[in-house]
């Protein structure tokens, strides 16, 4: 009997660390919007999206060049549906993504980032004929009650700019998702390879086109250390973390704590930059969470298996 509370007992005792290492793994992520705030105020938005994918390519590439395992051959088709997920990713949504937080708070960024589930479902029903259960839809009408209570205080001058910048960036993921999605389903290209891929040739076009309209990049110490963050340390840590915790938490709890990265980020964003809430919008991100929660939770009648 004392032995079977010991095991208890440890495993309690794993589950706890391994519920502390998803909350800083879910810090680390959210810092992403503070960084890149810290970053804008010397490089332009496209410049350091850019640097930060084809950097993170260029970290995965020889792994994906020296991987042992047999690889089939890419076709047209696939290349042609590649360049679409890290154009779509990369270049269109995280582009949007960080030029629109030049007029809107982190907070504010990470708030309609994590409404994310929402442009999928609706994505998914129209595209890939997946309808929603009813809790989905009653999570959706949620969250979308949430960011009216999130909003309801008005908008400073260039955040209504900023926020419509950032639901384009969103139809980007929505995108990214959707066509990764079918990818990743057909099981026709390895993991590494449809990370690797679509990240170099995103990345490779976002800085392109940051030449173009923002010109050579007059680099900082601030300004690059951050470009460092998000490239390397940022994903590196995040994932090394995420992949610990998962040996045991279910994906499903710690997709539940990472919707906490709202909350984060605005705790991130009040100690480094100086930025408040009122109450009723921190009643109204609440709100969001548990209607994100709501859609990811609700099984689907549906669903495929990736």
């Amino acid at each position: 009997m004392s032995d079977l509370s010991g095991t208890q007992a440890g495993l309690s005792k794993h589950r706890y660390l391994a519920i502390g290492v998803s909350l800083a793994v879910t810090i680390i992520w959210s810092s992403t919007f503070v960084i890149v705030k810290i970053g804008l105020e010397t490089l332009g938005p496209l410049t350091i999206a850019g640097l930060r994918y084809f950097i993170g390519a260029l970290v995965l590439l020889p792994f994906m060049l020296f991987q042992k395992s047999q690889r089939k051959p890419i076709t047209r088709n696939l290349w042609l549906r590649l360049i679409l997920i890290g154009i779509s990713s990369y270049t269109i949504a995280n582009g949007a993504l960080f030029w629109g937080l030049q007029f809107i708070p982190a907070t504010t960024g990470s708030l309609l980032l994590s409404m994310m589930p929402l442009f999928v479902l609706v994505g998914g029903a129209v595209f890939l004929k997946e309808l929603p259960t009813r809790w989905q839809l009653f999570g959706v009408v949620l969250s979308l009650l949430g960011s009216g209570l999130f909003f309801s205080s008005g908008l400073d001058v260039g955040e209504t700019r900023g926020m419509w910048i950032v639901v384009i960036g969103l139809f980007g993921f929505m995108s990214f998702i959707l066509i990764g999605r079918g990818v990743a389903r057909e099981k026709i290209l390895d993991t590494l390879r449809l990370t690797t891929l679509p990240l170099f040739i995103g990345g490779a076009v976002t800085i392109i086109l940051a030449l173009f309209l923002e010109g050579i990049p007059q680099f900082t110490r601030i300004g690059l250390l951050a470009v460092l963050w998000l490239a390397v340390i940022n994903p590196a840590l995040g994932y090394l973390l995420y992949n610990h915790a998962l040996r045991e938490l279910t994906a499903l709890e710690m997709n539940t704590i990472m919707n906490l990265s709202p909350l984060m980020t605005a705790l991130l964003s009040w100690l480094i930059l100086g930025d408040k809430l009122e109450s009723i919008q921190l009643i109204g991100m609440i709100v969001v969470i548990v209607g994100v929660i709501f859609v990811q939770r609700a099984k689907h009648p549906n669903h495929l298996k990736v």
